[in-house]
């Protein structure tokens, strides 16, 4: 099935701030072949983003940054989260270009070469907003570390240089909750050999 099997009888505006909500009555085709009855969705617009874990091959380390986040208040690792560089894509913005700007203003780190890894959708229940995940190639001994982000986009950003193999184990123990951070440790985790012979030999 496609977007034509999805009929959209009405979208309402319900909320406009920081985030869009949107209210959708709509009605979609169901597995057995007929149309199913009209459901109401609310769903969250915030745009696009990029992604991106600063990698060093020849020292194999990781560039993490940490940082305050509302939605994990609750949650048992509590609010200042251990991530990876991210930033929103404005429009017809290039993501390859975000997470190069990101990096520097988030972590102070230059971005030599990318390596796409996915473009996944981060809650498809309830928000239309995807994310363009990449593994970056840093010279982390160029990195100082120390404390950034924009003041007046109330950022406050510690920036962590570590061996992969201690960000391993930080997520293995549960330490680090962000999805972002999740899935990319996960394909480093994989393909670290293949990235290493392909950076160090290139």
């Amino acid at each position: 099935m496609n977007k034509s099997d999805v009929e959209i009888l009405e979208k309402k505006l319900c909320y406009q701030g920081f985030f869009r909500m949107e209210r959708y009555a709509l009605r979609h085709r169901l597995f057995n072949g007929t149309w199913g009855k009209p459901i109401v969705r609310e769903l969250m617009e915030r745009g696009h983003a990029a992604a991106v874990l600063p990698y060093d091959p020849v020292s194999d380390r990781v560039v993490m940054i940490e940082q305050f986040r509302i939605g994990a208040v609750s949650a048992p690792v509590g609010p200042w989260l251990l991530e990876i560089v991210a930033g929103i894509i404005e429009r017809d913005e290039p993501a390859e270009q975000v997470v190069k700007r990101e990096a520097v203003e988030e972590a102070g780190c230059t971005i030599h070469e990318l390596i796409p890894l996915f473009d996944y959708l981060v809650s498809p229940g309830g928000t239309s907003e995807r994310i363009a995940l990449y593994c970056g190639r840093v010279e982390a001994n160029h990195i100082v570390g120390g404390f950034y982000g924009i003041e007046d986009e109330g950022e406050d950003i510690k920036v962590h240089v570590m061996p992969f193999a201690e960000a391993l184990s930080l997520l293995n123990t549960g330490k680090i909750a962000a999805a972002s951070a999740i899935i990319a440790l996960q394909w480093l985790a994989l393909n670290r050999d293949s990235v290493r012979n392909r950076w160090l030999t290139a």
